[in-house]
């Protein structure tokens, strides 16, 4: 299949065109909510660049800990505000939940988004106390596993803190994408998609468990298969029914399987 396609999503799903607007719009009513209920913290600094920052939502009492939700878009678009409304299943239950944005390529290097979202996940760690959980969506997915992967700096106190990672519908090895017109903006090098790719890293003794849309693009369930097979300490979920667009849908509900899933026994 030609690579372009295999990973195109949005041509693929029913009325995929009309999801963004979507998105943004829930986001949008669920931060200003929160906002207004002061729960919401907006526009936080971790690094010195206009992106390097995070948006942190509280739930009503005292947090049992952190998740911290890291965006896709193939690296190359989006940004945090977009994806407000993920936090509402989690602060349900009694969790804050960390947003960062980041530098899109092709101003970043996907090595360099990396760094960044390791340096987001030490700075939210530093808000708020206890365990934490970290979960992303496709090219979040992929970043969220780079989290756990040996080459990953992050200090010890923190490593110590993650209690579980949950890919969704994750990019796990980046060499398929070097052949795609995303490349364009990506520069990947076959140094580097090997060197971003976490299906070639050894894990962290971290339980992780990847999601997937059993309605996904075949690309989309073989790099969620392959991530599994190479981490032992990976497991599949395959969430029936559900697309590449709407299987982030479930963070929203806090008594749903994805919800159970990412905090699940924590």
């Amino acid at each position: 299949m030609d690579p372009d396609i295999a990973y195109e999503n949005g041509s693929f799903i029913p009325d995929g065109a009309a999801y963004p607007d979507r998105w943004e719009s829930e986001a949008r009513a669920w931060r200003e909510r929160e906002h207004l209920a002061g729960r919401a913290r907006l526009n936080l600094p971790y690094g010195p660049k206009d992106r390097q920052q995070l948006d942190l939502f509280l739930p009503a009492g005292r947090p049992k800990g952190l998740l911290i939700y890291i965006h896709g878009g193939y690296w190359r678009m989006f940004e945090r505000q977009r994806w407000s409304h993920l936090a509402a299943g989690a602060t349900a239950l009694g969790w804050a939940v960390a947003i960062p944005s980041y530098t899109l390529a092709p101003d970043a290097r996907i090595a360099g988004i990396t760094t960044e979202i390791a340096r987001a996940v030490s700075h939210a760690a530093g808000l708020i106390p206890g365990p934490i959980a970290i979960t992303g969506h496709s090219a979040g997915g992929h970043l969220s596993a780079r989290m756990v992967c040996l080459d990953v700096t992050l200090p010890d106190n923190v490593i110590g803190r993650i209690k579980h990672v949950v890919p969704i519908s994750p990019l796990s090895d980046l060499r398929p994408l070097t052949a795609t017109r995303l490349n364009a903006d990506l520069c990947l090098d076959p140094a580097e998609a090997a060197a971003e790719s976490p299906v070639l890293h050894t894990p962290l003794n971290i339980p992780v468990t990847v999601w997937v849309g059993a309605e996904e693009r075949p690309a989309f369930l073989d790099q969620a298969r392959w991530l599994t097979e190479a981490w032992p300490t990976a497991k599949l979920r395959v969430d029936p029914g559900r697309h590449h667009f709407d299987v982030i849908d479930g963070l929203q509900d806090p008594d749903g399987p994805l919800m159970a899933t990412v905090l699940g026994g924590l």
